[in-house]
């Protein structure tokens, strides 16, 4: 039986493992706190991420990083913010990661697979992206997903372990635009909450992901990626998942900050992260460092720092210069 670990047991890891389980495989799930991997594995069950969601028996909850080691693949499903400090405390017989991260590191601008390159140089790895709701693929409702590498045969055989009629895989050599549209969407989600929380309406929503996703496109091509990509499950479909679907994270900020709450009020007592918010000025950053402009970015960024309001925003967008689209 394959053996698949994944490291990091919030809402998504936890989905992970029971999508790998469903696809057959034994699976390790690594939580980093000891007392919540015991709790999980004495309950059966991620009360706080999944609750009433049951661990299939071939999951194993564990906090010992040992038990890493040995698996045909790792899935890393952590926030982009948290990879750094915790790939250097796991051990470095590591298997081939599939990174499940969608953002851009504050400070360095990397994202996730640059991350791993930096610390880890050459290991094997890919990048899992698109328009999944954890909850939905704990459930397994049926979904569809990219599995991103330059490597094919690497792709093919995590395709291979992870793959069911249910959670449909797609292969990509364009890890690059995978990983820019995964973290780009989470910013324009912001943005789309923001103008309904604020009452602007449907179509301003509507004018801004459009607007997004073409952001989205410029700077997938201006850094080096495909313009399909943008186009396909990590870009067009997981931007309108997130900016649509009423579960999600960052549109939920997005409402909230339209609502006239400030970030702080915003994010207080949620336990989980709205990934748009690190992301949004570092994306920024780093489409400034590339020349690509970024309207709708830097309009979430400026929200998010309280430097604007929406209708302030809303304004600076609506000034722009005309052009065709």
């Amino acid at each position: 039986m394959p053996r698949i670990a994944i490291i990091g047991a919030g809402a998504w890891g936890t989905a992970l493992a029971l999508q790998a389980a469903r696809a057959g495989c034994a699976v390790v799930l690594w939580a980093r706190d000891p007392g919540r991997a015991a709790a999980m594995q004495a309950a059966r069950e991620n009360t706080r991420h999944l609750p009433g969601t049951p661990l299939d028996p071939a999951i194993a909850v564990t906090a010992d990083a040992g038990a890493l080691e040995g698996a045909d693949f790792a899935l890393l499903a952590v926030p982009t913010q948290h990879i750094r400090p915790l790939l250097a405390r796991l051990p470095e017989a590591l298997p081939p990661l599939i990174l499940a991260a969608k953002g851009v590191e504050q400070g360095s601008l990397r994202l996730p697979l640059e991350l791993l390159e930096e610390i880890r140089p050459s290991h094997p790895a890919a990048i899992l992206s698109g328009p999944n709701f954890a909850h939905e693929v704990a459930a397994g409702l049926p979904t569809a997903a990219v599995l991103a590498s330059r490597d094919p045969a690497l792709r093919e055989s995590a395709a291979a372990h992870l793959a069911t009629p249910g959670f449909r895989l797609y292969g990509s050599d364009d890890p690059l635009g995978v990983q820019v549209g995964g973290a780009a969407k989470n910013v324009i989600a912001i943005a789309a909450g923001a103008v309904i929380g604020a009452g602007l309406g449907e179509n301003a929503r509507a004018a801004l992901i459009t607007r997004g996703l073409a952001e989205l496109s410029r700077l997938v091509t201006a850094l080096g990626g495909r313009a399909e990509t943008a186009a396909g499950l990590s870009g067009l479909g997981d931007l309108l998942l997130t900016a649509t679907g009423p579960s999600s994270r960052n549109t939920a900020l997005g409402l909230a900050l339209g609502r006239g709450q400030t970030l702080a009020e915003a994010l207080a007592g949620k336990t989980s992260v709205a990934e748009g918010a690190a992301t949004a000025p570092a994306l920024l950053a780093r489409a400034t460092a590339a020349g690509v402009e970024l309207p709708v970015c830097a309009a979430v960024t400026a929200l998010l720092a309280g430097e604007a309001t929406v209708a302030e925003a809303m304004a600076r967008l609506l000034a722009r210069p005309r052009r065709d689209e």
